[in-house]
């Protein structure tokens, strides 16, 4: 073998990549290869706070590859059509990629299988690229994947990762295969204005200084609004600039109660790729129905505004909601607060939320997005289906003094502590001052309105 093309998709690393290990131990030369797939944009994926770290993650890794003798190939169209035509202008004799549990991915897959068949080259699928362990590798014995968190964790947890792959040191491309020009974030507009900084390089130099520092605490202080203790490597595991086996290792390695209490949450994020795999309609169907009669933006448009605009009149949904805005990301404690809020206290429609979210998220995940919706919305993977989070209620517990809603409500910021959670109930000059709505909605009126709608009365 002379050749191999690497496709990257979701695994825009050099670090601990499968896929381009296989192809170097194998072939003389390789065509690293990122396909802009046009079926991606065309499905509404193209958010532009993704793109601006998408550009900024191809930009990393095209750096990194031409510091080791080579450079990213960069195409854009239909995947399957360009990756045809650069296996053929290169001569290769196999194509390397990372699988991918999506229905979406699956078919791409197949069709990528058949049309290079067709011209006499293989195609290599490499398991644990994206996930620590793959879909459809841990399953109860009465179904083809788990339903349920805590008995999806006990036997994930008994998993061993596979080893670590380093960098590679050189890769050799071929000459005469063409490349599009890489985007630049700043050719691109609608962005958030705080959003991250994408790419390998800030990856893993966030990564190491977290586990220096913040990862102890974890535990204790992940669902701390104000304290902004989580990782945020979310956006790097989505784009996949940090390799989600690696993570596993290197947090073990640091130990204690807070780093398992990390590898908790990485294997949710295989929790639900498996669900999604197994249930692709969950994507956009109800996993486990109740019957809901959602409101909709029809029948529900301007609380449906108030909540995508920071209006609500509770600070703390608020706060969650233009700190979205503002970074392109969200407090993961925040991210339930406001999804418990849209469903359950408005009893609007999960998916209306989760689109919302899409279009914002640069960490935005289908199988992650769509499943944490549908878990607060009381139909998916809960056990609690009926479960409410009261606004007030964890707007003092995970933010006590109320710095997070004074940081991301500046109209409230002069009122101290835990008052700033309940404007309303202000009175006189104080509240005269205060340029800030009252709330949408009664928190009993809209416990009484789901109640009604789930047949609880």
């Amino acid at each position: 073998m002379n050749v191999s093309v690497v496709l990257f998709t979701s695994d825009l690393r050099l670090h601990d990549h499968p896929p381009l290990r296989a192809a170097l131990d194998g072939s003389r030369e390789v065509v690293p290869l990122f396909v802009r797939d046009r079926a991606v944009d065309g499905a509404g994926f193209a958010a532009p706070n993704r793109l601006a770290f998408l550009a900024d993650c191809l930009r990393d890794l095209d750096a990194g590859l031409r510091q080791r003798g080579g450079r990213l190939v960069l195409r854009s169209g239909d995947l399957v059509e360009e990756v045809c035509r650069v296996a053929a202008e290169a001569e290769a004799d196999e194509v390397h990629l990372a699988a991918d549990g999506s229905a979406f991915a699956r078919r791409r897959e197949e069709r990528l299988r058949r049309a290079l068949e067709g011209e006499g080259v293989r195609l290599h699928v490499h398991g644990t690229v994206t996930t620590v362990v793959d879909p459809g590798v841990l399953a109860p014995g009465s179904s083809d994947h788990f339903a349920v968190f805590t008995p999806y964790f006990g036997h994930w947890s008994r998993q061993r990762p596979r080893d670590v792959l380093g960098a590679p040191r050189a890769v050799r491309v071929p000459e005469g295969v063409g490349s599009e020009e890489l985007p630049d974030r700043k050719s691109l507009s609608g962005l958030s204005p705080a959003l991250a900084e994408g790419g390998e390089t800030e990856a893993r130099a966030r990564l190491t200084a977290w586990l220096r520092s913040d990862v102890p605490a974890y535990e204790d202080r992940h669902d701390d609004l104000a304290g902004d203790a989580t990782s945020r490597l979310s956006p790097h595991l989505h784009f996949g600039t940090l390799s989600p086996v690696e993570l596993v290792h290197r947090a073990r390695a640091a130990g204690g109660p807070g780093a398992e209490a990390f590898v908790r949450q990485v294997a949710w994020r295989d929790f639900h790729r498996q669900v999604l795999a197994a249930r692709p309609a969950a994507a956009l169907a109800d996993y486990r129905t109740k019957h809901d009669r959602w409101r909709t933006e029809r029948t529900a448009g301007r609380d449906v505004e108030a909540w995508r605009a920071g209006r609500t009149g509770y600070p703390v949904v608020d706060a969650a909601m233009r700190q979205l805005l503002h970074e392109g990301w969200m407090h993961n404690r925040g991210r339930l607060l406001t999804a418990s809020f849209l469903t359950k206290t408005l009893y609007v429609d999960w998916r209306i939320g989760a689109r919302h979210f899409l279009d914002l998220l640069v960490d935005g995940d289908v199988a992650n997005n769509q499943l944490n919706w549908q878990w607060m919305a009381g139909t998916g993977t809960d056990s609690r289906p009926n479960r409410v989070l009261n606004p007030v209620t964890q707007a003092k517990r995970y933010d006590p003094d109320g710095a997070y809603v004074r940081r991301w409500v500046p109209e409230l910021a002069g009122l101290e502590g835990a008052a700033v959670h309940e404007p309303w109930r202000l009175r006189g000059l104080d509240r005269a001052g205060v340029d800030y709505p009252d709330p949408i909605v009664d928190l009993a009126d809209g416990l009484a309105r789901f109640k009604r709608a789930r047949g609880r009365d």
